[in-house]
This record gives structure tokens, sequence and C-alpha cells, in this order.
């Protein structure tokens, strides 16, 4: 038995609903069809199909097997379509979503270029700091920062997210440096408001301990005078220096190499988290989603894209 060709009359039944409208678009007898079928049920050990003169009806496991199906032949496409000569073909609209601030940044710039080398797809690019659901509102995509709640999108984690607490040079040297993460209560610390993300405050590692175990995380809610929604304003009043704020690295490597901001507490830098592609699941993956996915890691991948990009 071929269970490849099988597998492909399997589907190709349960899509078409009788084995003559199977047979005729394969341009075999019914006969062949009902064969490959009967030899795969056989292979299996399970009834796949419940077959009478007029009608098809899958079978509890038939219609598990299906999707199990459905899923390998989508991925053989796309694998077939990346190595073939004149491959890669994406088709299709691609409807996208990122964080305001980051999608301004690192998703933004990046939609031109792939579509300069995917020109038959057409490409809508949403950025909002709203968490969207994806499948309800018709996205094909998302890139999200941080971790990640339970949910039922595939995820495919891009780049690490580390947070450091940064001010400026000038700031620094009129009210000192923190020592330690509760040294913070001592000075002006910019942070998200209260109607924002963020919920569990600023996170630190505290050194191991003698054991040399690593320490433990925690986190801590400074104040200070001044708070905003909107992360990008915290940026901006950070580099007019402000206050201390807690940004990602992504968002302020440019400027600590550029020395308009110099990071402080680094020995109790939390470990990272991540920056995320999902989507609503692998089944039926479109290639122009997969091949936008694979552009993204690739570019994110690149060890001076963050300082680049900024």
């Amino acid at each position: 038995m071929d269970k490849l060709k099988a597998i492909e009359t399997f589907v190709n039944v349960a899509a078409r609903g009788t084995l003559t409208a199977a047979a005729r678009s394969e341009g075999v007898a019914p006969a062949i069809v009902g064969r490959r079928l009967d030899a795969l049920e056989a292979y299996l050990g399970v009834k796949l199909l419940v077959r009478t003169t007029r009608r098809l009806t899958l079978t509890h496991e038939g219609a598990a097997f299906l999707e199990d199906c459905q899923r390998l032949l989508t991925d053989l496409a796309n694998a077939e379509a990346s190595v073939s000569a004149g491959g890669m073909k994406a088709t299709g609209h691609l409807r996208l979503t990122a964080p305001a601030g980051f999608g301004r940044r690192h998703v933004a710039p990046l939609v031109p270029l792939f579509r300069e080398r995917h020109p038959d797809v057409t490409i809508s690019l949403n950025l909002s700091d709203r968490v969207i659901d994806l499948a309800a509102e018709g996205y094909d995509c998302a890139v999200r920062v941080g971790d990640l709640p339970d949910s039922s999108l595939v995820s495919v984690r891009l780049a690490d997210n580390r947070r450091l607490c940064v001010a400026t040079p000038r700031y620094l040297k009129q009210h000192g440096l923190p020592r330690h993460p509760n040294d913070l209560v001592h000075f002006d610390c910019l942070t998200l408001s209260s109607d924002a993300s963020q919920t569990r405050g600023w996170a630190f590692q505290l050194p191991p301990g003698a054991d040399g175990k690593g320490g433990a995380l925690i986190h801590l809610r400074p104040g200070g005078p001044l708070d905003c929604s909107d992360g990008q304003v915290l940026h901006e009043w950070c580099l007019a220096g402000y206050g201390i704020a807690w940004r990602s690295i992504w968002e302020v490597e440019s400027d600590i190499a550029a020395g308009r901001l110099q990071s402080v507490l680094d020995d109790f830098a939390a470990p990272p988290n991540g920056i995320y592609a999902v989507f609503p699941q692998r089944k039926h993956l479109p290639l122009r989603v997969r091949l936008w996915i694979d552009f993204l890691k690739a570019h994110y991948s690149q060890r001076d894209f963050w300082s680049r990009a900024a």
C-alpha cells in the first residue's frame, strides 16, 4: 500500500462526500478509491468511514484521523514549496497585529521588506496594546512581548526580552545610584499607571544564596511623582531626566550605547521573558503566515538587529 496516496485519497473522499466524486477528481475508477480506503483501514485496524449506497459518514476515529491527515498534507505541501525551484510562493492577504511601541520600531519596518520578497501577498498591520482575540477578529498572526497567558494559541519564541532599570547619567549624578531594588523607594520612579499592563510591577532577581542556588524572583511596585499609561511617554520622560524607568532592552539599547541612558541594578536583573509570534492553530497554516514567522525569527536572531532597528 502507498500510504501517502491512501491518505490523500481518504482526505479527498471526506472532502467530496462520495467515492465517485473523489475518483473522478483523481482520474481513477471508484473501485480503486474503495480499495485504497480498505487497505488504509486494514493497516490502521480501525474503521474510518461508514459507507452506504447514498452517503459516507466519518467515524469518531475517522474524524480525528482526518484532522491529522489534513495537517500532514499541508505541512508536506509547505515543505515542498520551500525547497522547490521557484518555491516560497506565498499569496493572499496577511492580517498582523503587534503592541504599539514595539510594533512601530520592530515590526512595521519589516513589513515592506517582507512584501518585497513576496509581492503576491498583501498585508494589514494593526498596532494596539489591546490583547486582540485573533480567531474572533480574523488575524493571522500577532507579535506579543512578555509572558503569555494560558490560551489555545500556538506560540513561537522569536527572541528574548530583557528589562533594565535606566536613567540619564545626569539624574544619577544628582541623586546617586541605587545599590539594591529596595533603594528605589528613595528615587523618582517612572511607572505605568494602574490601568496599564505590568500588573505585577518591576521584576528583580536576588543574588544566589550561600548554597549557590539562584536567588528569589521579587516584584516591586515603586512609586514616584509621574506615571503614565503609555510606555513611550515614560521613555521620553526618562530621557528628559525625570527619574528611573524600567524598560525593555529593545527600547533603550541604542540610548545606552549612545550614553543617553545608563542602566542600574544590573546585578538584580530578572531572567528574560520572550518575544513571541502567536497564531490560532497550526492546522492549515497558510504558507504566507509560516514565511512571515520565519522572516521575523531570522531578523530578530541577528546580533545587531535591535541596535540597528532602534
